[in-house]
């Protein structure tokens, strides 16, 4: 172990588009504590976090926008272009968001911690982790995941080539993932790479059970299935294909396994299983302290109410595991009597997007909200994790 005692702490790094956050979510499904280090230094210019003022300070009112944010893609237009601009925004915002993942890991019950960190290599964090984790893509992999993101291909060679070459990152790894193949592939590696950690701290691979709920009689009614108790199960990739089916069943879409395992690498995934029978999903990313849930789906013969109180109490219990601050679910506006009912007793409040009054919280919601949709939303936590941020 290194700089964190009895824990040990991967530095996930890689040039832009090769999948970083891909294999983050993989391990955070392994069972790991993945820190976002990209995500803590947005987080640490949003107003009142303490590199607000200094980055206005040092790059004009111009980078704020009508709601007195800064303005990422302003910001980005200038640092981006300009090596000592971005020097001088590193210096402002490196030290801040190391102090936070020192604070998260110290804090967190896990013992395998992931921190991706696009410049882990550049940063003081490089001597402080146990390993160096490296994913790698070909430039021709690199250009069309970023034409996906609207970039055409003069632009991403120039974003591709205006980083440190990955042969550099490559010669310092300790672990190389390929990512260029399928999602399965890469998968493959991780969970090759995640047993010898697992070697390493002596642990146990992780259950996909993530609680049993005892159902009481009386929750169902007629029409719905008379359960006794209800099994939450994580998604894997090794049932991928029952979560495509759930979802096909949901929005009609025909997904394949690599779809689901690719969607396993955005967000996670568990389901409702009673008997052996699905039941209902929820789909949910945590990130930066904040937890959203954009997928709530029940099959018409599921008990709403046990049903609904398993699923978002699984998804609180890791929330809390990943030290998140504040859980968000994002609910269709013609959801049923039943399903906002259930909400509300497991301590939600419904709420608009103005009424959130801290500014970290609201952009998250406002980066994520599915149109059409109503907030409500539950604090997990009685004091903030990082009260700067």
């Amino acid at each position: 172990m290194g700089r964190w005692k009895d824990k040990y702490v991967i530095g996930l790094t890689g040039n832009i588009a090769t999948g970083k956050s891909l294999v983050r979510r993989m391990l955070e499904h392994l069972g790991a504590y993945t820190i976002d280090a990209d995500g803590l230094a947005h987080q640490a210019m949003a107003p009142g976090a303490p590199a607000y003022k200094p980055v206005v300070l040092t790059f004009g009112q111009w980078i704020l926008d009508s709601e007195r944010r800064i303005d990422r893609s302003r910001l980005g237009a200038v640092v981006f272009s300009h090596p000592e601009a971005l020097r001088r925004l590193e210096a402002l915002t490196h030290p801040i968001v190391i102090r936070a993942i020192d604070t998260l890991i110290s804090r967190t019950q896990h013992k395998i911690v992931v921190v991706e960190a696009i410049k882990l290599l550049e940063s003081p964090l490089a001597d402080r982790v146990d390993a160096v984790w490296v994913v790698d893509a070909d430039e021709e992999t690199q250009i069309e995941r970023l034409a996906r993101r609207g970039l055409g291909r003069e632009a991403a060679l120039k974003r591709i080539r205006a980083q440190n070459p990955q042969s550099e990152k490559l010669a310092r790894a300790d672990v190389i993932i390929r990512n260029q193949g399928t999602p399965d592939e890469t998968w493959q590696q991780v969970r090759a790479a995640w047993s010898r950690v697992q070697a390493i701290m002596q642990q146990a691979d992780v259950d996909d059970l993530v609680r049993r709920v005892d159902v009481t009689p009386g929750q169902s009614v007629p029409g719905q299935r008379a359960i006794t108790s209800i099994d939450i199960v994580r998604g894997m990739p090794h049932n991928a294909e029952q979560i495509a089916s759930l979802l096909h069943r949901r929005n009609g879409r025909q997904l394949s396994r690599d779809d689901v395992i690719m969607a396993l690498g955005q967000k996670s995934y568990m389901m409702a299983v009673a008997d052996g029978h699905p039941l209902g999903l929820i789909g949910f990313l945590v990130e930066n302290l904040v937890t959203r849930v954009d997928e709530l789906f029940l099959l018409s013969e599921a008990p709403v109410r046990p049903t609904v109180a398993a699923l978002i109490g699984a998804v609180e219990q890791a929330s809390r595991e990943l030290q998140s601050e504040i859980g968000y679910v994002f609910l269709p506006e013609d959801a049923g009597r039943d399903m906002v009912e259930s909400l509300l007793q497991q301590g939600y409040q419904q709420m608009k997007i103005e009424e959130i009054k801290v500014p970290a919280w609201r952009e998250a919601v406002r980066e994520s909200q599915p149109v059409g949709t109503a907030i409500f939303a539950k604090k997990l936590r009685a004091e903030r994790v990082l009260k700067p941020l």
